[in-house]
């Protein structure tokens, strides 16, 4: 999805991941930053959902990336009610190829954002991220192996009451193998059953095989962690 998409989409954000992988996070990914002090690049912040985890796990500084607008909007409005936090947490505005921090940080922490990046894009994506790991750094993500997806028609992934509307969700996978699926997101506000707003979106979903990150990520070696996060240790 591109980021013009992800700011159409923002006012489903929170409902949708909040319903979603969001609970789960809040629980295993505390204990893995367990004995960080110093600080903590994020990959993908969102609306700071997750943001929000790292900040009351750990006390050092944190760099936000999220490359939407609309995501960052409300991001830093989340911040502005954490004072505390809001001086720790510094926002940026870009792609994660193009991070270049001033010191390297203990820690990099990217959930739900594997999945967008093609092979090619990805061994970019971990030498950047090396690049930001001072040694002995930890680089963690969420990963589960799941079942090749199975093309069929839409169905409603999510619905919200918000006052008088009604904030659905509805995906649909277009073609799927192995390598990468393709789906097709519907986003609608509803009154009484009437479209107030819709937004579409297509986007390709890759999902590598363990056996994949490991040849791909070289340099690191990888740790226990909770299952549904994969932890790996720069050398």
């Amino acid at each position: 999805m591109n980021h013009d998409a992800y700011t159409r989409t923002a006012p489903f954000y929170d409902l949708w991941h909040e319903d979603g992988h969001v609970p789960e996070i809040r629980r295993i990914l505390p204990p893995v930053l367990e004995g960080v002090t110093g600080g903590v690049l994020e990959i993908g912040a969102g609306t700071g959902l997750i943001t929000l985890v790292i900040g009351d796990t750990v006390a050092g500084e944190i760099y936000a990336l999220e490359p939407s607008l609309g995501m960052r909007a409300s991001l830093l409005s989340r911040l502005s009610d954490r004072p505390g936090l809001r001086e720790r947490v510094t926002v940026l505005p870009y792609g994660a190829h193009d991070v270049d921090l001033d010191e390297p940080v203990e820690a990099v922490v990217m959930i739900s954002v594997l999945y967008g990046f093609a092979p090619a894009e990805r061994e970019k994506l971990w030498d950047t991220l090396a690049r930001q790991l001072a040694p002995g750094g930890r680089l963690i993500f969420n990963w589960r192996q799941r079942p090749v997806a199975v093309p069929g028609e839409p169905e409603v992934m999510g619905s919200y009451q918000v006052g008088r509307h009604t904030y659905e969700v509805r995906g649909q996978v277009l073609s799927a193998d192995e390598t990468v699926s393709r789906s097709r997101f519907t986003y609608r506000v509803l009154q009484h059953g009437v479209v107030v707003s819709e937004d579409v979106t297509e986007g390709d979903s890759y999902r590598p095989s363990l056996a994949e990150l490991e040849a791909e990520l070289t340099g690191f070696t990888r740790e226990e962690a909770p299952e549904g996060l994969l932890v790996w240790r720069k050398s």
